[in-house]
């Protein structure tokens, strides 16, 4: 990848062709949703907290029922996605749901240029920052819009996930952020049989680079979790086991597969 541009209208035209398939699957259960279904796991519950009152910024939100979800635990919610498709759609979700959840859509390292205020949560979950290439400009954009004393909740796929092929049967990818991973794949995780052919450029970031940039950026670490399994079967040759929690069957729990933290910004600036 040789500009900014060329990878983010790679992966804006990916998660554009995405939307559809996403709406229709049984993994982001839009009825449920709509009939008021909680979409936010115990994961980052747990770190959330009681958000009643609070305003929220949701990064990386896709077509928003997370962002909907923070709203309707009581926070006024803006989130934001590179999706034009996506955006248009959690719009239309958040007068459908009557919930004050308002949405920009841009690439992520741009929100500059269109938002400026600050909040007391910036939240971003679940398969979000390997489609960033700098993890110090991400920690830079948080740092920015929190309000002294605002806290950071991260709950992402643990990296060593990212080491492994589709079949999680060898280590196909560095654990380190060495290069820029540029792939075509078919299906999509809500929906694995759809009929998509998707582009898409990524970059793995180890546990080391993402502390350090939220570190440089001037947040305060304050809890760090990892679990060895995932909330979500968005995986290949899952086993559910227990309600809500799926392992690679073959791995069982002899891999992290999600860590979750929370980070404050402390001081004035």
């Amino acid at each position: 990848m040789n500009t900014d541009k060329k990878y983010i209208d790679i992966n804006r035209a990916s998660w554009n062709d995405r939307v559809a398939a996403h709406l229709a699957s049984d993994f982001y259960d839009q009825q449920g949703f709509l009939d008021g279904k909680q979409t936010l796991k115990e994961i980052e519950l747990d770190l959330l907290g009681d958000i009643r009152g609070k305003k929220v910024l949701h990064l990386q939100c896709h077509f928003g029922q997370d962002s909907i979800s923070l709203a309707r635990m009581g926070a006024s919610v803006t989130g934001v996605d590179l999706s034009d498709k996506a955006i248009a759609l959690a719009r239309e979700l958040a007068e459908q749901t009557g919930q004050d959840a308002t949405f920009v859509c841009c690439d992520l390292y741009d929100l500059p240029q269109h938002l400026d205020e600050q909040f007391d949560i910036v939240f971003t979950s679940y398969g979000t920052i390997g489609w960033l290439p700098d993890t110090d400009r991400w920690a830079a954009l948080i740092h920015r819009y929190l309000k002294p004393g605002g806290t950071f909740i991260f709950a992402e796929f643990h990296p060593v996930v990212w080491m492994f092929d589709d079949d999680f049967t060898k280590v196909a990818y560095d654990y380190f952020n060495y290069e820029t991973i540029v792939e075509t794949t078919e299906g999509t995780y809500a929906q694995p049989d759809a009929e998509l052919e998707l582009a898409n450029v990524n970059w793995n970031h180890g546990l080391a680079e993402v502390f350090t940039s939220l570190l440089h950026s001037g947040l305060v670490l304050d809890a760090f979790r990892e679990y060895d399994y995932s909330p979500y079967p968005c995986f290949r040759n899952v086993k559910e086991i227990a309600p809500g929690r799926y392992r690679i069957a073959h791995l069982e729990k002899a891999i992290p597969m999600v860590y979750a933290l929370r980070a404050t910004k402390n001081g004035a600036k």
